[in-house]
């Protein structure tokens, strides 16, 4: 196998401001493409987005992407798409979470946005790839097919948003930054020798079209609030609540029981139910989970056809975890070689075969270990 061939192409740098997708965009340039960069518009009124922001809507990033675009010497465009983003992932993310379910909007974005909506309208332009500041690879194989794999700096790998990529979008994607086994500090270096100003800007975290961090505040605001009881494993009401959405699978902290567990023991969320708007909680082993169901798979490439022992990635920061795995009828059966914890429906569950990404599928379903005892 080899690294994707860099004859001249014509490349889509989308540039969120920050200081990753602008250095991806100058190693595009300078490594002999014809590059464009392009600002997403997400949000339809980011004036209102605070100064400081941890996102990556704000006007300011707006300017931020401009000014690094000059300074690379590229064309620079900013497409608005706001309504796209509203429906397919900010309108998603509270859907999910109003149905007892734990999205994941980064991963939503890639598919929906980066690499539906904004590579669609590359190609339509004649432009032959979109350019990223993700931190993963593609591979090409001997027969012409691409491969995602980890970026060679495990400390950095974003392969996991990644996972929802097909072979059609994987052909027309670059990850400049994949094969950089630096830290953080050296790409900020690398940015203040190229005269990038945002060199030193800080990162953007959590959810970028939810400015102050609040995330239960903002589902609040949007579904309201509704008052109802937080119970024990036997139907025991310990408690209230304001709404179920503000809870997550594995969650300890917040729940405000006044009377403790009998043992003494922390109590976690073990199940949030939107129907009757109940969240149960218990004992951190009741959370052990040895198998799961996934639906909507999507495959990096050709769809495995019978069971296969890979590692599983849970989570964005989480580490990986061995699996046996079969597509079955549509869906996606898991079964863990030891039992793991915080595994909620919504989520998403990425496959590796070592460093290559097999694919990825949502989270529908869960079997517990103390149910299979």
């Amino acid at each position: 196998m080899t690294e994707t061939p860099q004859r001249p192409l014509r490349v889509l740098a989308a540039m969120s401001g920050g200081v990753d997708s602008a250095v991806a965009a100058a190693r595009a340039a300078e490594a002999g493409h014809d590059v464009t960069g392009v600002h997403l518009a997400l949000s339809a009124n980011p004036q209102s987005f605070r100064t400081g922001a941890r996102g990556c809507c704000t006007i300011e990033d707006s300017r931020d992407a401009r000014r690094a675009a000059d300074v690379i010497g590229i064309p620079f465009y900013v497409w608005d798409l706001a309504d796209r983003f509203r429906e397919d992932v900010v309108e998603d993310f509270i859907a999910e979470y109003e149905a007892g379910r734990t999205p994941n909007p980064c991963l939503r974005c890639n598919e929906k946005i980066k690499f539906a909506a904004l590579l669609d309208k590359a190609l339509a332009l004649g432009f032959d790839a979109v350019c990223t500041g993700h931190y993963a690879k593609v591979i090409v194989r001997e027969d012409g097919s691409r491969e995602l794999h980890r970026a060679s700096d495990m400390a950095k790998d974003q392969s996991y948003v990644l996972g929802v990529l097909d072979e059609r979008q994987l052909a027309h994607a670059m990850f400049p930054l994949g094969d950089t086994v630096t830290t953080k500090e050296e790409i900020r270096a690398e940015a203040e020798r190229r005269g990038l100003a945002v060199a030193k800007k800080p990162d953007s975290h959590d959810i970028c079209f939810i400015a102050d961090g609040d995330t239960q505040g903002f589902l609040a605001q949007r579904l309201g609030k509704a008052e109802g009881d937080i119970v024990d494993e036997s139907g025991t009401r310990l408690g209230t609540h304001e709404g179920a959405y503000g809870f997550t699978i594995g969650q300890r902290k917040g729940l405000r029981i006044g009377t403790p567990a009998p043992d003494g023991k922390p109590r976690y969320v073990l199940d949030i139910s939107p129907v009757t708007n109940t969240v149960t909680v218990g004992p951190a082993a009741a959370l052990d989970v040895v198998g799961l169901t996934a639906i909507k798979p999507r495959w990096c490439g050709t769809a495995p056809t019978g069971p296969g022992t890979y590692t599983a990635q849970l989570r964005a920061h989480g580490g990986e975890t061995e699996v046996r795995a079969e597509p079955v009828d549509g869906e996606l059966r898991v079964t863990f070689t030891e039992p793991v914890r915080g595994v909620a429906p919504g989520q998403a569950i990425v496959l590796y075969d070592g460093t290559r990404v097999v694919g990825s599928a949502t989270i529908a379903s869960t079997t517990r270990a103390t149910a299979a005892a």
